[in-house]
């Protein structure tokens, strides 16, 4: 996963790599790419928890093409009512570069007094945003008065959050954290190209 401008191949490797229902994954993956070439892309898998304590698994797989990104997030379920198996269900969707408004790297630096320019950091957050979800933070606005009885309604803010992936060097390796560096490198120069 050192270099994030491979062909499909290198993903298909990268996907088998995960382990988790590769033909399954790399199939979504396949068909909502079509013809268009693979210029970067991150697998992420992921385990979570679900309230009963039972392990779920989650992938995302993020491709950059020359004209969009593709975001495919395959989950596992538990068994339902009268089903003894387990099944997984898989979504993808695609969106035009020019359709991205923001992408955001969060990075984590220990002792940043001693930082050197060029080591990685040792988590990384891509958040990718192109406005088909927002969160609306809320509270109870006020006027600067400890005293002040009277409603001033409410304030908040409207945060643009479609995507957000995480990597940690303690959980995922120091490779994985520099190929989510690379990958949101090649998204924010695709954004800034299919912006002009």
């Amino acid at each position: 996963m050192r270099e994030t401008r491979l062909s499909a191949a290198g993903l298909r490797d990268a996907i088998d790599r995960s382990g988790y229902y590769p033909d399954l994954v790399a199939d979504a993956v396949d068909s909502a790419l079509g013809k268009e070439q693979v210029g970067a892309y991150v697998v992420h898998h992921e385990a979570t928890f679900d309230p009963a304590m039972e392990v779920r698994r989650h992938v995302t797989v993020l491709v950059l093409s020359p004209t969009r990104l593709l975001v495919c997030h395959t989950d596992e379920h538990p068994p339902v009512e009268g089903v003894s198996a387990s099944h997984a269900s898989t979504t993808t969707e695609a969106v035009r570069l020019s359709r991205i408004q923001s992408v955001a790297v969060t990075r984590v630096v220990p002792d940043p007094a001693s930082y050197v320019p060029g080591v990685p950091p040792t988590e990384v957050t891509l958040t990718i945003g192109w406005g088909a979800i927002s969160h609306v933070d809320l509270e109870p606005a006020t006027c600067g008065d400890e005293n002040c009885e009277a409603d001033h309604g409410y304030t908040g803010a409207i945060t643009a959050d479609d995507l957000s992936l995480r990597v940690s060097e303690a959980a995922d390796g120091p490779e994985a954290v520099t190929h989510v560096l690379a990958f949101a490198k090649a998204l924010s120069e695709a954004t800034a190209r299919a912006a002009s």
